[in-house]
C-alpha cells in the first residue's frame, strides 16, 4: 500500500436493527411528500412500506422490477418518477430493486440517456447534478447495495452487466432491518450469503485494501462462517441478524476497497446467461481463490495478499495455524455440502469461455485483483468452476 492514505465513503446514515423499518415514514417525510417506491417482483413484500408512508402523509406510487434491472427499465422508471413529480425514491428488495432505485435517484436530475453514464459499454460520463434523496431497505442479505455507490445494470444489447458509478449515488439512509430477511427461502439465502462472503474476501485481499475496510471484512467473514450454513438449514433471528450485518459490512468494504476476479467474471456471465449473481460468485469463489494463491506464490511470493489469504483461512476454519490453502478447502467443502451449483448448472459451456474471458479482462473488479492473472489462469478458473 505504500504510505498510508485512504478514502472512505458510505451512505449518509445507516440504521441497523429489528423493527427499524417502522421509522421509514417519518424519515421519508423529512425529505419530501411524494415518494416513488421501487420493489421486487412480489408487491406483498413492500405493502408495509406503502402503509408506513400513508401514515406519515407521504403520497406514493409503486413499481416493480422483475429480474435484473436493464438500462431500458431504469429509463422507464426515471420517466415515471418525473411524471409523478417524485421528491424521494425508496428501494426495497434485493440487489436488483435497490440498484434500480439508486440509478433512478441518481439519473433523475441529470440529462441524457442511461448509457451516457455507464462504464465499459457506455460513454462513462460523470453524473454532475445531485439526484433525489433515496432510501434503501434490503430484503436479502448479500449484495450490500444499500451502502455502495454503483448500480449494476444489465445491458442486453451487449450481453453484459456493467455499473453506473458515482459518489452521488450513495443512499440518504440505508435502513437494514434483518426481520425483512427472515422468510427468505434456502436457495436465495445461500446465493446471497455467498455473494456477501465473496465480497468480503475479495475486498480484504485486493491491492486496494485499507485499514477501515479490513476490520469490516474480518468481522463479516467471521459472521458468514458461523451463520451461513445454519441459515440454510434451521434459521433463527440471531442467524439472520449475522448475515444481514455481514452483507452490510461487505457493501461498505467493496465500495471503498474494490473487489477481485470473481466479480470480474460475474458481470459478463450474468449479462450473457441471466444466472443469479450470487450463484455465479458461489460457483467461482473456491477456484478463483486457488488460482490467485497459485499465481501469487509463483510470481509474487512477497505480495502481502498471501498473508491476507492466510488470515481468511484462519477465520473460516477457526484454526489460528491455518494456511492459505486451508481456506480454499473450507470453501470447496462448504460448496459441496450445500450443493452450490456449478457453472455448467447455470448454462455455461466451455465454448463460452473465450467470450467471457475477453469481457472479464476489461471489468473494473478484475483490475483490483491482488495479482494480474494470465489468460490461461482465467480459463483455469472457469474450468475448475465448471
Amino acid at each position: 500500500m505504500g504510505a498510508l492514505a485512504f478514502e472512505f465513503a458510505t451512505a449518509g446514515q445507516i440504521l441497523f436493527g429489528r423493527g427499524l423499518v417502522e421509522r421509514l415514514g417519518k424519515l421519508t417525510a423529512a425529505q419530501g411528500s411524494r415518494a416513488l417506491v421501487i420493489g421486487g417482483r412480489d408487491p406483498k413484500r413492500w405493502e408495509n412500506v406503502v402503509q408506513l408512508l400513508e401514515a406519515a402523509h407521504v403520497q406514493s406510487e409503486s413499481c416493480a422490477v422483475a429480474g435484473e434491472p436493464t438500462v431500458e427499465r431504469v429509463a422507464e422508471l426515471v420517466e415515471q418518477g418525473r411524471r409523478f413529480k417524485a421528491e424521494v425514491i425508496i428501494g426495497i428488495g434485493g440487489g436488483s430493486a435497490i440498484d434500480s432505485a439508486k440509478a433512478v435517484a441518481g439519473l433523475f436530475n441529470n440529462p441524457g440517456q442511461v448509457s451516457d453514464y455507464l462504464e465499459v459499454v457506455g460513454a462513462g460520463k460523470p453524473l454532475t447534478q445531485p439526484g433525489l434523496p433515496w432510501f434503501a431497505l434490503p430484503t436479502t442479505a448479500g449484495t450490500g447495495a444499500e451502502v455502495t455507490k454503483n448500480a449494476v445494470l444489465d445491458v442486453p444489447s451487449h450481453r453484459q452487466k456493467v455499473s453506473l458509478r458515482s459518489p452521488l449515488l450513495f443512499a440518504r439512509t440505508a435502513l437494514v432491518d434483518p426481520a425483512l430477511t427472515d422468510d427468505l427461502p434456502q436457495p436465495i439465502t445461500l446465493a446471497t450469503g455467498m455473494d456477501a462472503l465473496t465480497q468480503l474476501i475479495e475486498a480484504f485481499t485486493t491491492w486496494r485494501a485499507q485499514p477501515l475496510t479490513d476490520g469490516f471484512c474480518e468481522l463479516g467473514i467471521s459472521l458468514s462462517a458461523r451463520s451461513l450454513r445454519l441459515a440454510c438449514n434451521e434459521t433463527t433471528p440471531a442467524v439472520r441478524d449475522d448475515l444481514a450485518l455481514a452483507s452490510l459490512l461487505s457493501g461498505m468494504a467493496l465500495a471503498n476497497a474494490g473487489l477481485g476476479i470473481v466479480h470480474g467474471f460475474a458481470g459478463p456471465i450474468g449479462g450473457a446467461f441471466g444466472a443469479p449473481h450470487g450463484s455465479i460468485c458461489a460457483a467461482l469463489l473456491p477456484a478463483a481463490e486457488a488460482i490467485n494463491l497459485q499465481a501469487l506464490q509463483e510470481r509474487e511470493p512477497a505480495n502481502p495478499a498471501l498473508d491476507r489469504y492466510r488470515r481468511v483461512a484462519q477465520i473460516l476454519t477457526g484454526d489460528a495455524g491455518a494456511k492459505p490453502y486451508d481456506g480454499v478447502e473450507w470453501l470447496a467443502q462448504f460448496s459441496h455440502d450445500l450443493r452450490v451449483p456449478r457453472l455448467s448448472d447455470l448454462g455455461i459451456r466451455q465454448t463460452d469461455f473465450a467470450d467471457i474471458i475477453s469481457k472479464t479482462k476489461t471489468a473494473s473488479s478484475t483490475k483490483a485483483n491482488p495479482i494480474q492473472l494470465t489468460e490461461a489462469e482465467l480459463e483455469e478458473i472457469l474450468v475448475r468452476a465448471g
